[in-house]
């Protein structure tokens, strides 16, 4: 399994509710691309707060590398990722992103 990780600190004037939407849009892809298995999304609540500002973020799993190109590649992911990328601080820079092979054994 592949775990997609993405990180995200948000602009200051962008709202909860916002946020909330724009998570929400996710969930569709689930339909859309094969190989989904879980999406989960929202605000860190991490009692170490070492956040560094990075307060939202979602994971995506994927059952192959293949179906996380195929998400990459989707139409609806890119749309998402733009609007993202529009909220995020500092645009691209506000987001991290890192996908972790959860079945390599380490």
């Amino acid at each position: 399994m592949i775990r997609h990780i993405v990180l995200i600190r948000f602009r200051e004037t962008v709202s909860e509710a916002e946020i909330a939407a724009l998570f929400a849009g996710l969930h569709p892809i689930r339909d859309q691309v094969a190989g989904i298995s879980a999406i989960h999304a929202g605000r860190s609540e991490s009692p170490e707060q070492i956040e560094r500002g990075y307060l939202h973020g979602f994971t995506i799993d994927f059952d192959t590398w293949a179906a996380l190109a195929a998400y990459q590649a989707h139409p609806d992911h890119r749309a998402l990722g733009a609007r993202l990328v529009a909220a995020a601080a500092g645009g691209l820079a506000g987001i991290l992103v890192f996908d972790l092979d959860c079945g390599s054994g380490a």
